[in-house]
């Protein structure tokens, strides 16, 4: 983890941490330890008895909590946070959901509101967050990131409507980056290997999934968090000044594989 100040001075919300393996406290950990402000968010009370903790060991000043399939609760979360803070310079999007019997079985079967609920939670709710986040941006060269997976181009068994949201969220950070570019607000999106975090416990046979995953690679190994959380400081600092719209690969190079 580089030892750079890069960013002091800056204040980031991170969104989507539920314990100390996720993508998004790995991201968390690189920006901290670049200097910047952190806050977070939390949905009940499980999960806030994991996410306090961690937020108190960066001495987060903002620890709140916030579905984000209600825009109430959105609107509260980011009238706390200019509250807080009146600026904001980085936004971390790592949220996503389906109804464990959607990433069962055959796509086919996925009912109209198993449907409805993954796009909402794991797609347009960057939408609604990148909304209310960007008067707080604006000028301040903003950087808005948020995580996809392979299965959102290709087929992965046991993926299901969660590869199609993904889809859909691919697709919502290239018209958010037309949209928020005037302002100077990057987005951005980080599409990571297979990764043991609580977020994959109801894709079935994940296990096996990550067992096969290395070999399938170039490099013959898979990732981990903190590649993950490297580059997405990289893509919050100087590196990615101009780099907008994409979809950025963090996988040993397993996208580029054929069958």
């Amino acid at each position: 983890m580089s030892n750079s100040r890069v960013f002091e001075g800056k204040r980031a919300l991170i969104l989507g941490v539920a314990n100390e393996r996720s993508l998004a406290w790995a991201v968390a950990q690189h920006l901290h330890q670049g200097g910047a402000e952190l806050g977070f968010t939390y949905l009940g009370e499980a999960l806030e008895r994991r996410v306090r903790p961690l937020a108190e060991s960066v001495k987060s000043p903002l620890i709140e909590s916030c579905n984000v399939a209600n825009d109430a609760e959105i609107d509260a979360l980011f009238a706390r946070v200019k509250a807080k803070w009146d600026t904001l310079d980085i936004l971390v999007h790592s949220v996503a959901f389906a109804n464990r019997e959607d990433l069962e079985g055959r796509f086919v079967n996925t009912s109209r509101e198993g449907f409805r609920v993954a796009l909402d939670i794991s797609a347009y709710s960057l939408v609604a967050v990148a909304r209310r986040a960007e008067p707080l941006m604006e000028g301040r060269d903003g950087t808005i990131l948020t995580m996809s997976y392979y299965g959102a181009e290709k087929v992965v068994p046991n993926y299901n409507v969660m590869g199609v949201a993904k889809a859909a969220l691919e697709a919502s950070v290239r018209y958010l980056a037309y949209d928020m570019g005037q302002k100077k607000i990057r987005v951005n999106a980080i599409s990571a290997g297979p990764v043991k975090t609580l977020a994959v416990a109801g894709i079935r046979d994940f296990r096996s999934m990550l067992a096969s995953a290395a070999e399938k690679t170039p490099l013959k190994e898979n990732i981990s968090a903190d590649d993950v959380g490297a580059l997405s400081a990289f893509l919050c600092g100087p590196g990615g000044k101009h780099i907008t719209g994409s979809t950025l690969y963090v996988d040993s190079g397993a996208h580029i594989m054929g069958a």
